[in-house]
């Protein structure tokens, strides 16, 4: 359990006090288990999405633990978390997401106040208990593959690569410029604002979008009892870390990188959440 102090305030023109408020840590088996054992190779080419799907289901078969993953650079679709497990990645270990959007399956989410649909995030938890991501190593989003790029924010020569190296340019008004990654992401936005509006929630209807729907790196909804500590996070497909409607989150000792041109890329979003803590190194973003 950590305790934390906040100024509340009291009113319009009452002076805030201080209180504290309790966020606990999530209670987790002392028991690893190695992802290599599972059959997963970091060679940076291999996909491990099967591997990881297998050491989380044991983890969690066995009560909870966990799921160690050594130096190496470790390819994988979404992961899905369970309850009573801890992602360790250690020092050494990059974690890149796919850049297979057919490996993110649509599903209910929720972006900026509103309920949507949209693809499933790398790092993915829904109405979990007793969850960590902690370690030293880095996790990387693929987040190139989904973004799209205002001209205005690069070089003239960044921008000339960037439109050399493929996707589409989209007029936006004036003399602005976006770079999209595909037509349908460039199209995208019109169909599923449209969905939208009209209160559309199949997702089999937003599968012509899918490639506009670029998702958050790290989303924890309705999880209780959660704590990120170590890692760095970087090149995130929208935001980075977002815990939604979540209760005792504790994140300290964590890093977030992506470049500036980055569209929506956000360090951290906490949104509707209770008793949340971090300390003085909560997070650091570059």
């Amino acid at each position: 359990m950590n305790t934390y102090h906040s100024p509340m305030s009291t009113g319009a023109s009452a002076q805030s006090d201080v209180r504290a408020y309790e966020a606990n840590l999530p209670v987790i088996p002392a028991q690893d288990f190695q992802l290599t054992d599972y059959g997963a190779v970091g060679d940076g080419v291999t996909d491990n999405t099967e591997m990881f799907r297998l050491a989380i289901a044991s983890c969690a078969e066995a009560g909870g633990g966990r799921i160690v993953i050594p130096a190496g650079v470790w390819l994988t679709g979404p992961i899905v978390m369970r309850s009573r497990i801890e992602l360790h990645v250690e020092a050494g270990a990059l974690v890149t997401f796919s850049r297979d959007f057919d490996q993110y399956p649509l599903i209910a989410s929720s972006f900026e106040g509103w309920q949507v649909v949209r693809c499933q995030s790398p790092i993915d938890g829904d109405q979990l208990e007793d969850i960590a991501i902690t370690g030293e190593g880095i996790w990387d989003g693929g987040g190139e593959a989904w973004r799209p790029v205002k001209r205005s924010k690069m070089t003239t020569s960044q921008w000339n690569r960037l439109v050399a190296s493929g996707g589409v340019v989209e007029q936006s008004g004036g003399d602005e410029e976006i770079w999209w990654p595909t037509t349908a992401a460039l199209e995208g936005g019109t169909i599923a604002n449209r969905l939208h509006q009209e209160q559309v929630s199949d997702t089999a209807a937003y599968e012509e979008v899918r490639d506009f729907l670029r998702p958050n790196m790290v989303s924890l909804r309705r999880c209780k009892r959660v704590l990120m500590d170590g890692p760095t996070f970087q090149n995130s497909p929208a935001w980075n870390l977002h815990p939604w409607a979540s209760e005792h989150v504790t994140i300290r000792n964590v890093s977030v990188r992506n470049p500036w041109f980055s569209q929506n890329g956000d360090g951290l979003d906490i949104e509707s959440c209770r008793h949340v803590g971090g300390g003085e190194e909560c997070i650091r973003c570059r």
